[in-house]
């Protein structure tokens, strides 16, 4: 069994068939998904129902993203948020708008259960991402943090890679885990990107809502599969770009 970890998908369901496929995925793999499954490609609600029915047949964990909270929020009372417009949330807002359905019960039902975070039996840690307390995600403060902060992966970049963590000057918010896995913050927006390390952190968002591709990653080997940069399975359509 394999432990596979898919970046920000970002509505991109045509990139998600690619990925599985190209990674031979089985029912004996176990898939963690970043989050952010929304706000950028056409079709949100096809993304949505894929990852529900997936779910069925497959062992998946979902993290929730910031983007999923700021979609749910949409659904819940009506409130057309301009910043999650412009940034992606137009074209989702579309896609639920334009499905003849008005019943959108299993799509709530799939935001509320998302994961902040997951630790695996291996100490690996995965969410969107990232977290401030110097203590590890059980002493958070804010549970925002979770699909919002920026600061962990600057934080991760920033370390010399000669310094590991028995190295005093580690920092010790990292120091808890194995590895951590993120999304949220694109690799590249107007590039090809694979995924890339900073200290124990692995970055996986490569920029699927841009002109990059989705990416899914074994974290035992970190042999990956990508699809085809996601806004050439979408012509026409700008994304986020």
């Amino acid at each position: 069994m394999r432990t596979l970890v898919i970046g920000d998908i970002h509505s991109g369901v045509r990139a998600l068939e690619q990925i599985l496929e190209r990674a031979n995925v089985d029912k004996k793999d176990h898939l963690i998904f970043l989050g952010d499954y929304v706000d950028a490609w056409s079709t949100a609600v096809e993304t949505v129902d894929f990852l529900i029915d997936l779910d069925r047949n497959h062992h998946c964990t979902f993290i929730r993203g910031n983007h999923d909270e700021l979609c749910r929020e949409w659904l819940l009372t009506g409130n057309e948020n301009p910043t999650w417009l412009a940034h992606g949330g137009t074209a989702t807002r579309n896609s639920y708008q334009q499905d003849p359905r008005k019943d959108w019960g299993a799509h709530l039902e799939f935001y509320a259960n998302l994961k902040n975070y997951y630790l695996d039996r291996n100490n690996r840690l995965y969410l969107h991402a990232g977290y401030t307390n110097l203590k590890g995600v059980e002493y958070e403060y804010f549970d925002q943090l979770f699909y919002w902060d920026r600061t962990l992966w600057e934080l991760a970049k920033a370390i010399d890679e000669r310094i590991d963590v028995s190295h005093p000057n580690f920092p010790q918010r990292l120091t808890h885990y194995k590895e951590v896995f993120i999304g949220h913050t694109p690799l590249s927006k107007t590039a090809e990107a694979e995924p890339k390390k900073g200290a124990n952190v692995w970055n996986v968002d490569t920029g699927a809502a841009f002109k990059g591709a989705l990416t899914i990653m074994d974290v035992e080997s970190k042999e990956f599969w990508q699809s085809d940069p996601v806004h050439t399975l979408y012509p026409g359509e700008r994304g986020r770009n």
